[in-house]
């Protein structure tokens, strides 16, 4: 049976694989993350997988708060690149297949045209700069496989989505910028796609295609128009004011433009992907409301 350690497994991400896992019985998940298996600790690491032996990581930790990691960068980088070094040392060191997961965060942000896996990439914040340096690790490991995304949501966790229900049932009106735009990314659909590469490898018996791809849901939108469709779709009565980002400041500056071109991972693996809007509305669903 192929055994397949997921990281970060309390996280967004991690919890969908852990539901769509009842789907795939031929492979067996081992869960971890920081309470049982600290990452950061290379010997650690080792002495786990030589317990565990796994043929598959999938690396869903990460630090993730943006703005926080200007002043935290010590934990950022730990986490970001320390960590995920020592993932793809040892997937090199012990063969086994790293599927790692980044960021829209390593490109500039500043393109008018959608960002392919080869476009030149320039971080203009810590979080950035530290998932980049994680992603050189892993591509240098030649045994890695990276997923970039964008605009991460779910029914679990600290998200866009659970934020702006929040605020529509405790404000009448909000302000969100109109003049970012990307794409939303459905944890559940990343998860499913995730499950899916391991089995078409598995199933097909095909060599392992390491390197970068991306993928987010399909469509473009932006900040205004995802809370839009959020109180639309909840029926809240609370009124979404377009604004621009610099009415909103932040300590990072949030890319303008964090489009992903997915023609690679479609092309690869022949997948296809869903809308975000039809994604976000099954997703309200799970989270109790009878959407329109």
């Amino acid at each position: 049976m192929i055994k397949i350690l997921v990281t970060g497994s309390n996280g967004q991400l991690g919890t969908e694989i852990h539901e769509l896992s009842t789907y795939y019985p031929q492979f067996d998940f081992i869960y971890t993350d920081v309470d049982t298996l600290d990452i950061t600790n290379s010997k650690e690491l080792e002495r786990f997988v030589d317990g565990h032996p796994v043929q598959y990581i999938v690396n869903c930790a990460a630090f993730t708060a943006v703005d926080k990691a200007e002043s935290e960068k010590h934990m950022a980088n730990l986490l970001n690149y320390t960590a995920v070094k020592y993932l793809a040392e040892l997937s090199k060191k012990k063969n086994i297949r790293l599927i790692h997961i980044s960021s829209d965060y390593v490109y500039s942000g500043e393109s008018c045209t959608p960002y392919s896996e080869d476009h030149p990439t320039n971080p203009s914040s810590v979080y950035g700069q530290t998932k980049l340096n994680g992603d050189k690790e892993v591509l240098k490991s030649g045994t890695g496989l990276i997923l970039r995304t964008s605009w991460l949501y779910s029914p679990y966790g600290n998200n866009f989505v659970k934020t702006m229900l929040k605020l529509g049932h405790e404000r009448k009106e909000i302000n969100v910028v109109f003049d970012q735009v990307g794409t939303p990314t459905y944890a559940h659909d990343l998860a499913n796609v995730i499950l899916k590469i391991i089995d078409s490898f598995e199933e097909k018996n095909s060599n392992f295609v390491p390197g970068v791809f991306h993928f987010s849901n399909e469509g473009v939108c932006s900040w205004y128009d995802f809370a839009w469709e959020i109180m639309k779709m909840s029926s809240l009565r609370c009124k979404v004011n377009p604004i621009e980002t610099k009415d909103f400041p932040t300590p990072v500056k949030r890319p303008s433009f964090s489009v992903l071109n997915k023609n690679k991972i479609k092309s690869t693996f022949g997948f296809g992907i869903p809308y975000w809007k039809d994604s976000l509305k099954d997703c309200m669903k799970r989270l109790g409301y009878e959407t329109k």
